[in-house]
């Protein structure tokens, strides 16, 4: 019998086009390299690149870039059995361009695109349960079809013990009607265990954008962890009533894209080296969960000094030196 998966991620898998060079909007790069790209995918491969078991699913299109993603992820480790090819729609692109100290604007190509395509025939139960943690983010829910699936999916994997994660990753622009988002989240976060947010969604989240506060509305919620990523401060994250800070390693920025997926594929590889399920996982001391969120910090870190959000991605070898202590005993 293989072995069990540690982490399930749920949601868009793209194809991000970087640009030849940086310094340029996206009317004047002159050549593109194309890298698989989308939250929930960016988390699978960072996780399976530090010798976790790590899965897919989603949809894609029944196009080139669809077997793009899917060999990609494969030939990362990635377990793409339930990545499914569909022809309602084609795969999302996403062009991105870089100022000169590394801050992003995009240019999205995703109006009905595949990933929206996700439905309930994608959630198979027994699978996602067999997993240690399912993450997932709100990017490919736009439509009633995929909410309904991503909901079944998180009972699913609670109603097991398990633990579910969830980094929103807000788009607002995708939504015509942000509020109808804002009831998806308030159905959502509080069936998961983690919930990270970067600092600019916390108002739309929480209600406010002050940062303990925010974590503690999360909290009220019922999320036994929430996080707040900080770019260059490192991340905040409240457990058992307290707050935890968590400062970044000195980074060279090249490009920021990625960094909180890679946060969140470090934080999640502590959880599932530390912690087989929900029950196990609410017994962890503060000094663990300090130490598991700096690695994570470590690992955004290293994602931010290249290009793209995969190339920074460590390998296990690579990470070795990153890890905690109490780490490098499992």
């Amino acid at each position: 019998m293989a072995d069990p998966l540690d982490v399930v991620c749920l949601g868009e898998a793209l194809v991000d086009f970087l640009p030849d060079a940086i310094g340029r909007p996206v009317r004047d790069v002159e050549g593109w390299t194309p890298c698989p790209g989308g939250s929930p995918a960016n988390v699978a491969i960072g996780l399976a690149r530090l010798g976790a078991r790590s899965a897919m699913v989603g949809t894609v299109g029944q196009d080139e870039f669809g077997h793009f993603l899917g060999r990609r992820m494969a030939e990362e480790g990635v377990d793409v059995s339930h990545l499914r090819q569909t022809d309602e729609g084609k795969t999302g692109l996403v062009f991105i361009s870089l100022s000169d100290t590394g801050e992003r604007s995009f240019s999205f190509h995703r109006t009905r695109s595949a990933e929206l395509f996700l439905a309930e025939r994608d959630v198979d139960a027994g699978f996602l349960r067999a997993a240690r943690v399912l993450h997932l983010g709100s990017n490919s829910l736009l439509f009633r079809p995929a909410q309904r699936a991503a909901l079944l999916a998180v009972d699913a994997v609670r109603s097991a013990g398990k633990i579910v994660s969830c980094d929103p990753n807000l788009r607002l622009h995708m939504w015509p009607d942000p509020g109808e988002l804002k009831r998806l989240l308030e159905q959502l976060l509080p069936a998961c265990t983690i919930v990270k947010l970067a600092e600019d969604e916390l108002e739309f989240t929480t209600g406010t954008a002050e940062v303990p506060r925010a974590l503690e509305a999360l909290a009220r919620m019922g999320v036994a962890l929430p996080v707040a990523t900080l770019g260059g401060q490192g991340a905040a994250l409240l457990w058992q009533g307290t707050l935890v800070r968590v400062p970044a390693p000195p980074a060279r920025v090249v490009d920021s894209t990625g960094a909180g997926d890679g946060f969140v594929a470090g934080l999640l590889y502590g959880i599932t080296r530390l912690y087989d399920g929900l029950p196990a996982f609410r017994t962890a001391g503060v000094g663990e969960i300090r130490e598991i969120a700096a690695f994570g910090c470590r690992i955004g870190a290293r994602v931010v000094e290249k290009l793209g959000a995969v190339e920074g991605l460590p390998r296990a070898t690579e990470a070795e030196s990153l890890l905690p202590a109490l780490l490098r005993a499992k």
